[in-house]
């Protein structure tokens, strides 16, 4: 069996790193003697060209250095304040520096570099979201004619958000060296296909094929999942370890989880919640909202505006309608270990997925694994998250509009118990289907039955 090489911008640390991607991956890398390839988070003066082994673990790792200014230039400023933006249809936002994305293109040349030198012929490559969009690019140009894949964690941007790129033309020219692209829904092939077609003048063969000049790469949909039956067994399990205030509350708690980014719609859930409460006070202290919003990409300016706009939200709203015993919004700015995650999920009565803009959204799956069979909670969820197109059970609202998610939180609070079940009995059933182990064995099978470059050419 031919070598699985998967390459990500970090790599799983500890010796027993966790993670959806490691949970779908470690076992095809232990079987085929494959390597995770990514950084190590660390940053250096000079990194070497070669890459370092991290002892342990369940399977092989590489990692290579980044310097600090390859660090703030690649990650912070192209990825993250270009690319990040832009699919998430946040042009507006994009900070084009063109010394960023000469340090973005050098980084992904030396990691080619590194990769060439370690890869033996039948090796399959799978590398995975936007900090690495030229690396098949990088790695033709040395000569690899391995498979090589690529899947895209965020959503893909639609044709006028990429025209407004710096590079536009010159990133559909680097997905077009890759074999087999893996997005996470119908959606974002559909915005592909027309984003390529419109700005590089490809042309779509069908649904799953687009050509550009003397290149075809094939495309589709595999929508991400977790190992529903694991969440599942973890849920009741913490559900038990859970304070006793929160086990046997009478109160309603709905639960938010979500890293602090304008992509996640939390001042408009926050709004809504507000909205709520002004219209429905029979629910004053019956009913409370645990957001937790761990910190991301502190620093950079749209972050700071988000946390201190959702910050005075829930102190207005808190301001507004608590009493001495009760106040609505709890809001939690830091890290919560996942096995705490899966216990309040099961304790929660909803579960507030509302994104402005998300390529998947496992916190919808892992709230809908984590629920009581008997007495579950119901699951409201954005139009706009990629899980919308396999969660249709979900009360599905679009984030923009308050009156609407409004109504809706009073329409999941109150559910009759028989509808409840049925939703979650089909939202459960499609995770078991559909779960991370599918989601790696299908964009798997679908890269190994592609043609090898050196066949196509």
């Amino acid at each position: 069996m031919s070598r699985l090489i998967c390459v990500s911008n970090r790599i799983p640390t500890g010796p027993n790193p966790s993670g959806g991607l490691v949970v779908a991956l470690a076992d095809v890398l232990d079987e085929t003697g494959g390597i995770w390839v990514g950084s190590s988070g660390d940053t250096v003066i000079n990194p070497a060209d070669t890459l370092r082994e991290i002892e342990g673990g369940p399977f092989r790792r590489l990692a290579f250095d980044l310097t600090a200014d390859e660090q703030a230039r690649y990650y912070g400023g192209y990825s993250n304040s270009v690319l990040w933006p832009i699919l998430h249809g946040r042009a507006d936002l994009m900070q084009i520096a063109s010394e960023d994305l000469a340090v973005y293109k050098s980084v992904n040349r030396r990691i080619a570099r590194m990769l060439a030198a370690l890869l033996q012929p039948d090796d399959r490559l799978w590398v995975h979201d936007f900090h690495l969009l030229p690396l098949a690019y990088e790695l033709r140009v040395l000569g690899v004619t391995n498979r090589i894949g690529f899947f895209l964690h965020t959503p893909f941007t639609a044709p006028f958000e990429m025209a407004a790129m710096p590079n536009g033309l010159e990133m559909c020219h680097w997905l077009m060296r890759y074999d087999l692209i893996g997005l996470q829904s119908d959606r974002d092939v559909r915005k592909f296909n027309a984003s390529l077609a419109a700005v590089a003048e490809a042309e779509v063969l069908d649904d799953h094929m687009i050509r550009l000049g003397r290149e075809t790469v094939q495309v589709g949909a595999y929508p991400i999942s977790i190992d529903a039956e694991e969440f599942a067994n973890l849920a009741e399990a913490q559900f038990h370890k859970l304070p006793e205030g929160i086990v046997k509350s009478s109160r309603a708690l709905m639960i938010g989880v979500d890293r602090l980014d304008y992509t996640k719609g939390l001042p408009q859930r926050f709004r809504a919640f507000g909205e709520f409460l002004e219209r429905h006070q029979d629910w004053h202290r019956k009913v409370s909202l645990l957001q937790i919003a761990p910190p991301t990409r502190d620093g950079l300016k749209a972050y700071d505006t988000i946390r201190e706009e959702t910050e005075t939200l829930a102190g207005r709203i808190n301001g507004a309608n608590a009493d001495l015993g009760w106040a609505p919004i709890r809001f939690i700015h830091r890290p919560i270990p996942r096995e705490t995650l899966a216990g309040l999920y099961r304790a929660a009565h909803v579960g507030l997925v509302t994104p402005l803009m998300d390529g998947m959204n496992l916190v919808a799956k892992e709230f809908v694994a984590a629920q009581n069979p008997a007495d579950p909670g119901v699951l409201i969820l954005s139009h706009f998250a990629g899980a919308a197109e396999q969660m249709e059970d979900a009360l599905l609202v679009n984030p923009h509009d308050t009156e609407q998610v409004a109504t809706t939180i009073l329409t999941a609070l109150t559910m009759a118990p028989g509808e409840r079940r049925k939703r979650y009995e089909r939202l459960m059933q499609g995770l078991l289907d559909r779960d991370v182990h599918w989601w790696s064995r299908a964009f798997l099978d679908d890269l190994s039955s592609t043609p090898a470059a050196e066949d196509a050419a």
